[in-house]
């Protein structure tokens, strides 16, 4: 299991608190009482939440502790919700290229222009970005459709020109998945 980063920003009464407990909560507590402290404890982290006593616009994985006392479960509680919901997200971004594709909402972005996917698009988008070879169409019938490769079908084809077409109507990216002698390909 990854390690749970607890980082105590500018609340040093907290740290002391949850750093005397953090054996029990199973948790790597920090604290950051400066904002370059507090960037060089994040930067080689994944798996962190900061809790601080007041928002602060320019910090991800925040938690606001602003509505004191706390019970100590309830706070824990948080602390937990926290970071299922750090998890959550952080498993359904997936980086293509330049883009990031949001499993949750099956949208692909790039500089906050979104364009909505169906399933299959996403299934063959991830497929093709994991090869390092071209894919043929035939591999993608059998791995994104379950189609046996014998059928005479043009599914593969269609969908990757409507695919095609969307990302270039959209997003005016005309190289996203590259047509191969063997197949296609995202480089």
């Amino acid at each position: 299991m990854t390690t749970q980063n607890l980082i105590i920003y500018k609340f040093n009464v907290l740290y002391h608190i949850l750093e005397e407990l953090s054996l029990d909560l199973n948790l790597k507590v920090t604290f950051a009482n400066t904002e370059s402290s507090l960037n060089e404890c994040v930067k080689n982290l994944n798996n962190y939440l900061i809790i601080s006593n007041k928002e602060y616009l320019d910090i991800n994985n925040q938690l606001v502790l602003d509505n004191l006392p706390i019970n100590i479960f309830k706070l824990i509680e948080k602390i937990n919700i926290e970071f299922l919901k750090i998890q959550f997200s952080s498993q359904s971004e997936v980086k293509v290229k330049n883009y990031i594709i949001d499993l949750n909402s099956r949208e692909i972005i790039i500089n906050n222009t979104k364009l909505r996917l169906t399933e299959k698009e996403i299934n063959t988008i991830i497929y093709l970005s994991k090869s390092n070879k071209p894919v043929s169409i035939d591999e993608l019938q059998e791995k994104v459709w379950s189609y046996q490769s014998d059928i005479e079908t043009h599914t593969v084809e269609t969908h990757i020109y409507r695919l095609r077409k969307k990302i270039l109507s959209t997003f005016k990216d005309s190289e996203f998945i590259i047509s191969e002698k063997n197949g296609y390909q995202i480089k």
